[in-house]
């Protein structure tokens, strides 16, 4: 495999990551991880460097020597709120949150292709994409919503996510759908507490929310991946008061929906809609014809549309790592933890998310114990430069070092 970096390059990323592991930032909280990801930019030579995009994202553009097409290298400057449980030297410093998806990662793998471009490519423009708050899916939408965005719409668009229990390097390819839909829905139901010893002069929610808390996952049971697949998961109930001495006049049920296409997504809202409808008919009938009754709103968070990767896309990627003789695999199915990267395919990008193992005994993402292996950035990097030669021309090379520190 072609060697576009150096071991003091590859170790200086190493460290950096260690560095972003100790201090993560949560989605919209990313300020610090925005200027130091800036600053490194500025080091490495970028053209142009943009802050601020869609919230604290950055983007910077290294310039080929003519025209030609753009191409975007995207990965993700957000971290998570979970506490992390490692006993790692350069564990997490700040409780309660973690670099526990591997962004810290993927952030040095797009440094690393900044680091091969102080060769600029033979033609067009690279942009680097450090994009915030993908863990809630407003990113990406943010991103393409902000004014300068017209200054940096690519033709192609490009990024990684890494692969727990894939072996160690293995190259992911995806034709068509590679992650899947997904939003959240909260319920908030609201009645009329009363005494625990006289239930009947309230308005409760429990029985609704029993009833719902059962059938609306079988309207996504789950099953075979394929057009029909959708999948309803329950993740929050709180019923009233914690007391003895409280019937309960408010609650609150939290559920993910999964799809794996945007159509099947809009008729498994249609469906849940129907079933909270009447399952609240059916309250206000046992009611006796009470004037009060039980109510309900619902919410949506953390929207993402289905990623669908174009297929000239991925058979850039394909014919990359066929160069470099790097393992391979054509995915059968999406993955099914969702993505907002597929939002730059929509805006017109010829898009294509990539997979790469992280080792078939890595603890799974989201894991309190998570830890992305520095040993794939060697191989993110020369992937992702192979992709820019694939398109624009040859970049990269090792013959001049990187003004690093201590260089």
């Amino acid at each position: 495999m072609t060697a576009v970096l150096t071991n003091t390059q590859l170790t200086y990323l190493q460290s950096l990551r260690r560095e972003l592991h100790q201090s993560p930032e949560i989605s919209g909280e990313e300020v610090e991880t925005a200027a130091r990801i800036t600053q490194e930019l500025t080091r490495a030579g970028a053209d142009q460097i943009w802050t601020g995009l869609g919230g604290h994202g950055v983007a910077a553009e290294f310039r080929g020597q003519q025209e030609g097409p753009t191409v975007l290298i995207r990965c993700e400057l957000d971290a998570l709120p979970i506490l992390e449980i490692s006993q790692l030297p350069y564990r997490s410093q700040v409780e309660g949150k973690g670099h526990l998806c591997g962004h810290d990662g993927h952030m040095v793998m797009v440094l690393g292709v900044a680091l091969a471009l102080r060769k600029r490519p033979d033609c067009g423009r690279v942009i680097l994409l450090f994009q915030p708050a993908e863990e809630t899916g407003t990113g990406a939408a943010a991103v393409i919503d902000d004014s300068r965005w017209s200054e940096l719409r690519p033709d192609f668009a490009f990024a990684y996510h890494n692969v727990p229990g894939r072996p160690l390097g293995e190259i992911g390819l995806c034709s068509g759908v590679s992650n899947c839909a997904s939003r959240g829905m909260k319920i908030r139901f609201g009645g009329k507490t009363s005494h625990a010893a006289a239930p009947e002069d309230g308005v409760s929610p429990a029985r609704v929310m029993a009833d719902l808390m059962q059938s609306l996952p079988e309207l996504g049971p789950g099953g075979d991946m394929g057009a029909d697949f959708a999948l309803a998961t329950l993740t929050h109930a709180q019923l009233g008061a914690a007391s003895f001495g409280i019937a309960p006049g408010a609650g609150e049920l939290r559920m993910t929906l999964r799809s794996q296409t945007d159509a099947r997504m809009e008729h498994l809202v249609q469906e849940v809609k129907a079933q909270l409808a009447r399952a609240l008919a059916e309250a206000a009938g046992r009611s006796g014809g009470q004037a009060e009754h039980l109510s309900a709103s619902v919410t949506w968070h953390d929207v993402f549309l289905a990623t669908v990767n174009d297929v000239s896309a991925v058979a850039i990627a394909s014919q990359a790592a066929s160069t470099l003789g790097l393992s391979t695999i054509s995915m059968g199915q999406p993955m099914r933890w969702s993505e907002d990267f597929g939002r730059f395919g929509l805006d017109g990008a010829k898009a294509a998310m990539l997979f790469i193992g992280s080792g078939e005994t890595q603890p799974q993402l989201h894991n309190p114990n998570y830890d992305y292996p520095d040993d794939l950035t060697r191989i993110g990097v020369t992937l992702l430069v192979e992709i820019l030669n694939q398109l624009l021309g040859a970049p990269g090379g090792t013959s001049a070092e990187p003004n690093l520190p201590g260089n």
